[in-house]
């Protein structure tokens, strides 16, 4: 059988990313494919390795060109033994914005034998539009069994508002002040809840609480955090990185929307969102939400509704059924 090998970076902490290259090794080891972690430093591996599965150090790998090796975008250098062995070389883009990062100067991707994976459709338009190549897509997926809305959201006064600072800090910080600064005349009472430091499950906990989610995460590639808000029964509001248009669909008209075309999707408005770094259109999202919550009625019930559709779309069998497709192309 086929081997997959995934290349696993050397990072200080387990980023978004990094969990997902752990979920796919672990989802394709549940389809009975081959699978082993490479890493580039053995003795210092990233936290939360799939349980279960070898993992060796990336000059001891043993490629071949029946393997397929998978590297994150931003680490072309880890593809050299893949390249060198005729492997069968597929890079994972989770983020557009470093598509291209660690390229030497003057190569580029077509000048080199490697297929593509993107994260979300945005991204995908993205390579195709670099490349001219439209990879398939693997999205992620979110846990539905932690990430769920409550049975009753407290009684919005104030409007409670999630937020993560390590988002692009100073746009949040921006965003809070003009919204403050307008309470007088806007009447909107709002509390602010800071979701850093926490386990996931304080995480989905948080996000249980609140009302509104506020994105300011860009660039993105199919950001989680705004996805897992959704299924706990939040209206976002702010920045969708690009990336998110994957899923992120504007509650009304005059929404904000990228170059690209959106695909079609069978739910309907599900935040207010605004070009990303754009503090005033963002503060006037932020306030549609909260005036939304307000409000109530059938506009919130039908919001609430997009949202939990949406996020029902992107679960565990999803990612399953995608990733089972996408290697029986690769190795049958």
């Amino acid at each position: 059988m086929a081997r997959t090998c995934i290349f696993l970076p050397p990072l200080r902490a387990v980023s978004g990313g990094l969990a997902v290259l752990a979920e796919v090794a672990a989802g394709l080891a549940g389809l009975g494919q081959d699978v082993v972690l490479v890493l580039r430093d053995p003795a210092a591996p990233p936290l939360r390795l799939p349980p279960g599965l070898p993992a060796v150090a990336l000059d001891a790998a043993g490629l071949t060109p029946d393997d397929v090796y998978v590297v994150p975008e931003g680490w072309p250098n880890a593809l050299a033994p893949g390249l060198a062995a005729g492997a069968r070389c597929l890079v994972y883009c989770q983020n557009w914005a470093y598509f291209h990062n660690g390229l030497p100067d003057g190569v580029t991707w077509d000048q080199l034998p490697v297929s593509f994976l993107a994260v979300s459709d945005p991204v995908a338009r993205y390579i195709e539009l670099a490349t001219g190549t439209l990879p398939s897509v693997l999205r992620p997926a979110i846990d539905p069994a932690l990430f769920s809305p409550p049975a009753q959201k407290p009684a919005p006064s104030p409007v409670r508002v999630g937020y993560m600072p390590r988002k692009n800090k100073a746009l949040a910080t921006m965003i809070r002040q003009t919204t403050t600064a307008r309470a007088a005349r806007t009447g909107l009472a709002l509390e602010w809840i800071a979701i850093e430091g926490l386990p996931r499950e304080g995480v989905a906990e948080a996000l249980r609480a609140c009302h509104v989610f506020l994105a300011t995460g860009f660039p993105e590639g199919c950001p989680l955090p705004p996805l897992e808000a959704l299924a706990c029964g939040c209206i976002v509001a702010g920045f969708a990185g690009f990336g998110g248009f994957d899923y992120m669909r504007s509650i009304g008209p005059g929404g904000h929307v990228p170059s690209v075309s959106l695909r079609e999707v069978p739910w309907g408005g599900n935040g207010f969102y605004a070009a990303d770094n754009d503090v005033f259109g963002a503060t006037l999202a932020l306030e549609a939400a909260a005036r939304l919550w307000l409000d109530g009625g059938p506009a919130l019930a039908a919001a609430l509704e997009n949202a939990a559709a949406t996020a029902a779309a992107y679960g565990p069998q999803a990612r399953q059924e995608a990733l089972a497709a996408i290697w029986q192309t690769l190795v049958g």
